[in-house]
């Protein structure tokens, strides 16, 4: 594990991971609170590692750190219930030696989840400590290069005690300041999170990045999420060069994101422009997807959808489309 000042969920998770566990290994990044304490009333090993705005340099550095066959990776603010403990010890029990990665459900993502738009996924979390290597094929034989992977049954509980947003914004603008690439994954949580938790003031700051980023080749998703991004910013500051620009461009393919289409929504609604509202926001419910955050494909345009039937005084829609919400359409 790598933990900072995790005093308030730490103890919660080593109760959990203690059950299965034939060393705990703690990497500290820098905490000032009980964090170091708690641990060492599970393990004798615990590092220190200077924080280096790289969350992969710290998770490397505890990989080193360990010795015995297989690496469980936790997060401080985890939880695994007794159900999902007990298969974790089946599991060590029948593991078949060439397994080098073991997946397991993350769930929970939605409370306080900012970079995911489901509640659950595959993450991968036992991993072998030293992956061998093996030729196949009888004939014209070849070095086995993908891992073996077993996607188990295994449910995580994520709970956080708050969300890291402001955390995670403060880093990924130091990395962009210090002219570090952002890959294309981390473009695209970059986005996901501001739809997700992100304040107007987040994002007139990725503004500058993401027009930059607009510039490029890239692939679909990721574009789409650029173009999310620019017509969220361009509402917010009420440019609509800069909406026009983005948005036009994400609905030409006849793939609009649900996203874009809330947005415009927002952008006629501020105007007084009830219909042309509506549209955008029926667009964003029933004719797109979201890219980013479920939100933006239902409750915030029903929302919208509700607000202009009532500016138009036509109760009967607004009834209709607060049916809608509660069932969840």
């Amino acid at each position: 594990m790598i933990v900072k000042n995790e005093e308030r969920v730490l103890a919660r998770c080593l109760d959990c991971v203690k059950e299965f566990s034939d060393e705990i290994i703690i990497v500290d990044t820098g905490s000032t609170d009980r964090t170091k304490e708690i641990a060492a009333q599970y393990t004798d090993h615990i590092y220190d590692f200077p924080w280096i705005n790289d969350f992969a340099a710290a998770r490397n550095f505890s990989f080193t750190k360990a010795t015995k066959e297989y690496i469980y990776v936790a997060d401080a603010d985890e939880i695994i219930d007794a159900e999902n403990i007990q298969k974790i010890k089946d599991l060590k029990s029948i593991i078949l030696p060439e397994i080098d990665i073991v997946q397991m459900y993350y769930t929970n993502q939605l409370e306080f989840g900012t970079t995911y738009n489901y509640d659950q996924e595959y993450r991968p979390k036992l991993i072998k400590r030293l992956r061998e290597f093996y030729w196949q094929d009888p004939l014209h034989e070849t070095l086995r290069l993908h891992p073996v992977i077993f996607d188990s049954d295994i449910a995580i509980i994520h709970k956080p005690h708050e969300k890291h947003s402001e955390r995670d914004f403060a880093n990924l603008q130091k990395l962009i300041q210090d002219g570090i690439p952002l890959s294309s994954k981390l473009n695209t949580m970059y986005a996901r999170e501001l739809f997700i938790s992100g304040t107007d003031d987040d994002f007139r700051t990725a503004k500058d990045y993401f027009q930059t980023l607009a510039t490029h080749v890239l692939e679909e998703d990721e574009l789409k999420a650029v173009q999310c991004v620019l017509v969220k910013c361009g509402v917010i500051e009420s440019n609509l060069h800069l909406i026009l620009g983005a948005a036009l461009k994400n609905v030409a393919d006849g793939n609009g994101s649900s996203e874009v289409c809330t947005c415009l929504g927002n952008y006629y609604e501020s105007c007084g422009e009830y219909q042309e509202a509506i549209l955008w926001y029926y667009n964003a419910v029933y004719e797109t997807q979201s890219e980013l955050s479920l939100r933006y494909g239902q409750e915030l345009p029903l929302d919208g959808l509700i607000r202009c039937y009532e500016a138009l005084g036509d109760y009967e829609q607004v009834a209709y489309y607060q049916e809608q919400k509660k069932a969840g359409n």
